[in-house]
Formats: structure tokens, C-alpha cells, sequence
């Protein structure tokens, strides 16, 4: 069994639906027995953390940090996902999508660096984007722009 844990920053949102999302894309990927962080924040909340982890002095929408990064990939913690609602919020209208559908988009993309997709290069990027519409697909998420 799965442990997903949430938590806000800044923001006031209903957690259960991430929670329950996050677990439905755990087992999508095949992970069983998994610890994995979620925290749904404002722009002031990530802000420093990009600066400070990324060297980008501004908000981003969904930063990854993994608890498996050059260490053990059995180990049970998966890492955390950060999530800036205001920033999913902003890029909806931009991307064309809900915000649920930013949203979701967010959380898979942030899973997926946790698992080592990378978007650096583009032959990375489109296997990232691939296995985002794979996930998406199967959550039944319509997106009409993909993160790369």
C-alpha cells in the first residue's frame, strides 16, 4: 500500500482529490509501497525554492525533489512534489486547459521527475511527454498543452 501525504502552503485547497490522484497514478506506474510527499503552495512558497535549489529567481509551477536520487531505487520514500497552485492556475488559461487538468498535469509531471524523466534533451523530453499523455490519458485528463 501507497502512502501519499498532503499538505498546503499559502493556499487553501479541498487535499483529498490530489491525494486520491496521486495514488491512482502510483499504481498506473506500477509502485507499491511508496512514500510520497505532496504540497500545494503559493507563489511566495515555491518562489524561494526555485531561487535557492534551481538558480531561477521566480515562481515556477511544480518542483521535484527525490528521495532516491543517487541512492537506493527500492528505497520506499519517493521524494516530494511542490505544487504552486497560483502558477497551474496562471498557465491554465495560457496551455488552453482546466485547472484540473493543469493540475493533474503538474502532479504526473512532478512524479515522473521523481522516477528520473528528465526534459533536458529532446529525445528525453518526448519520452517525458509520452508517458505524461500515457498517464493522462488513462486518468481520463484531456490536456491540450503538455510541460516539456
Amino acid at each position: 500500500m501507497n502512502q501519499v501525504d498532503c499538505c498546503c502552503e499559502g493556499v487553501d485547497v479541498l487535499l483529498l482529490p490530489f491525494q486520491q490522484m496521486a495514488e491512482q497514478i502510483l499504481r498506473l506506474l506500477s509502485l507499491e509501497q511508496v512514500e510520497l510527499s505532496i504540497v500545494l503552495c503559493d507563489n511566495a512558497f515555491i518562489h524561494p525554492l526555485n531561487r535557492d535549489y534551481r538558480g531561477k529567481d521566480q515562481p515556477t509551477d511544480v518542483l521535484s525533489f527525490s528521495q532516491r536520487e543517487g541512492g537506493d531505487p527500492e528505497d520506499p520514500m519517493l521524494g516530494d512534489v511542490i505544487i504552486s497552485i497560483e502558477r497551474a492556475t496562471e498557465q491554465a488559461a495560457d496551455h488552453d486547459n482546466s485547472i484540473s487538468a493543469e493540475l493533474s498535469l503538474l502532479l504526473v509531471h512532478g512524479i515522473l521527475h521523481l522516477l528520473g524523466y528528465d526534459h533536458e534533451e529532446d529525445e528525453e523530453a518526448e519520452m517525458m511527454e509520452a508517458k505524461e499523455k500515457e498517464i493522462l490519458c488513462q486518468l481520463d485528463v484531456e490536456c491540450f498543452s503538455f510541460l516539456g
